[in-house]
Parts: C-alpha cells; structure tokens; sequence
C-alpha cells in the first residue's frame, strides 16, 4: 500500500464565523470570518499580538471564543475538547520528550488514544518514512538537528491523521539557511497529503513562499485575505503594503484645478490623478521600489509620471542597486537592476524618477 494513502484522510474545509475573544478589557480578536478551502496552504500572518496564534488555538481548542463558531467539514466544534476535534498542532517548541526516543515521541499521541500496538508500529513506520527519518528511530531528541526535531514534531502529528494540520510557527528555532530548507519539505509533505494547513507566522517571506492564500491580521482584525501576489500587487490597506515588502509612502493632498486633479506632495511637488482613479478619503500614495525607474534630470518622454527627485544615497544589493531618493521632503527607495558596466547615478545630484501610472496606489489606513 502507499504510504501516503494509508495516512492521510480527505481534505476538509474549515469555516471560522463571527469569532470574537476578549481578555477582561483587552479585544484579542474582533468578528473574525474567513474560509478555509479543503486542502489548502492557509496562512495567519501578521506582527507579534496581532491575535494571530491566539485564533490557532482555537481551532485547536485551547482557547474559548466569547462569540462565534468553528466548523470544520461542515461540523460545528466549537464545543469540542482538543482531543475531539481530530486536529493536530505542531508547536513551535517542538514539545518532544527528551527521554523518549523518535519512536517512542511519535508513538505518544497514539499510544495515549488507546490504538492497538501493531497499528501504531504501522503507523510510525510511515509517518517516520514521510519526513525522512525511518533510519533515526531509536535516537533521542538531544541527537538530533533543529530541522530533524521539527520533522519528528511533524511526524508525531501526522501519525494520528488529524483532519487539520496547525503549524505554530514551526520554523522560528532554526537558522536562516534550514528555515529555506524545512519550509521546502513541510510544503512538499502538505501537498502529497493534501492536508488542510494552517500555518502562523510572522514572518512574510515564509508565508509567501508556501502558502497557497494568506490572511493578514493586524490588532486582531483581519486586514485582507489572498494569495501572496494578490496581497503584493493589490493591498487593501497601508498596513498591508507596508507590511507586505517594502513600499514607498508619500503623504500629501489632493488639489483640484482646471487641468485635473493633483496629488500634492509634502514639500509642493504635484502629481496629476488619472482620471479614472479611485482615491478614498485620506488616501496616500504608494509604490514599490521596482515599479519605479531614474533617469537624468530631464524628464522623460512617453506616459510615465515623471517626478524631480535628488539622489540622496545607494546601495548594491547584487542584482540591483538601491537608491535613496528625495522627492520634496520625503525619502523613497528606488530598486534599479545592476547592469555591469553601467555608470551609477552619483549621490547628490538632481534626477527623475519615473512611474507608469498604472503601477500607483491610492491606499489609506
């Protein structure tokens, strides 16, 4: 029989409504609702106390919401004890016993569910095989890497087919260079199950690379919902461009005059609103720094927003060059791409930057 097959169970929905928590005065999370689809790579995503990993929690039952419910495959859990639930949670401790060897760590949760012994040595044998680690079973947790403990984590998990994978920011105790790697594999594992995954973190670049839609959270409130690129290209809020890579905010007004409307930057300059641009009230205008491009203080021809702009400082980076640029009285970052050979623009000297007016945003709060 495959492996995969004999341990993974059908994928299933998770529907979170009307979810509100407060701690005494404290709000912790407010009306929450969003859907998981069966099968996907879902992320939490947002800064520290965000309320992120509380709402983990209660998926997993840890937690008690004042309002609302869970649903997961169309039944309501929210009632149900963490045991009940047929959710498995991944801690970012890993929480393995030091005492127990690998088989003994994985063999735990089934043990403890009362499963016959030759279905939980079945078990473990397959759950051990998925992250790579059969030949490791008689090990302690001290004998292993960061990254093989995070596997025997995994595999502990997977070995009681939960019906809901919950990852709590798994990969925050190892370096950079395995967090690349076991972020590789934990995607590689949720897509041969093709397990619901719910995945929390902080950190943007992981949620980007491995999940198939992420919500973004910010004081307990879910900011917007969407795939990495939607997120990136499309964000709903300042908070969720600024926290979404690197975006250049210019703050300023909006004029009205017989040539148009004019977006009036902190220190005068003036950049004309298409036409058929929406600017909600108190919007900011923002672009990323490799929407934009610098030439010679002669502004450009063709259609793109052509603004006067002094170099104020650079940065190789490898493949591009990082300009510091002051338009008016703001500084923005303008990411050229290195061309060996090519004459950098020197610090200090007037230049124009340029923008397609179909690359800015019009965002507020």
């Amino acid at each position: 029989m495959n492996a995969i097959a004999s341990i993974s169970t059908p994928a299933l929905a998770v529907d979170i409504e009307g979810i509100n928590l407060s701690y005494g005065a404290n709000h912790v999370l407010k009306d929450v609702n969003l859907t998981i689809r069966p099968g996907e790579f879902f992320a939490f995503l947002g800064p520290s106390g965000c309320g992120k990993t509380t709402l983990l929690r209660l998926v997993a039952g840890f937690n008690q919401s004042d309002t609302g419910r869970i649903m997961i495959g169309g039944k309501d859990i929210s009632n149900l004890p963490p045991w009940k639930r047929d959710v498995g949670m991944v801690f970012q401790s890993y929480a393995l016993w030091p005492h127990m060897t690998v088989r003994r760590n994985v063999a735990f949760g089934l043990e403890e569910r009362g499963v016959a012994r030759a279905e939980i040595e079945r078990r473990v044998d397959i759950a051990l095989d998925l992250v790579g680690l059969g030949h490791l079973g008689e090990r302690r947790p001290s004998q292993l890497s960061g990254g093989q403990q995070q596997r025997v984590a995994v595999a502990r998990t997977v070995a009681v087919e939960p019906k809901v994978l919950l990852l709590d920011e798994p990969l925050s105790n190892l370096d950079a260079k395995m967090r690349v790697q076991v972020r590789r594999e934990l995607r590689d594992l949720q897509r041969r199950l093709g397990l619901t995954t719910i995945f929390v973190t902080h950190d943007q670049e992981e949620a980007n690379t491995i999940c198939d839609r992420i919500a973004v959270m910010n004081d307990g409130v879910i900011q917007q919902i969407g795939t990495p690129m939607e997120l990136y290209e499309r964000p709903a809020n300042l908070f969720v461009a600024n926290f979404l890579g690197t975006a250049n905010i210019l703050a300023g007004g909006i004029v009205d005059s017989g040539t148009g409307r004019h977006f009036v930057i902190d220190g005068g300059i003036r950049v004309p609103i298409a036409s058929d641009a929406t600017v909600p009230k108190g919007a900011k205008l923002v672009f990323r720094p490799q929407h934009a491009g610098l030439t010679g203080p002669e502004s450009p021809s063709g259609n793109a927003l052509a603004l006067p702009c002094v170099i104020a400082h650079r940065e190789f980076l490898g493949a591009s060059i990082r300009y510091g640029v002051r338009i008016g009285a703001t500084e923005v970052a303008v990411d050229v791409p290195f061309q060996s050979g090519e004459e950098l623009l020197e610090i200090g000297k007037a230049a124009t930057l340029t923008l397609p007016q179909r690359l800015l945003l019009w965002l507020a709060a």
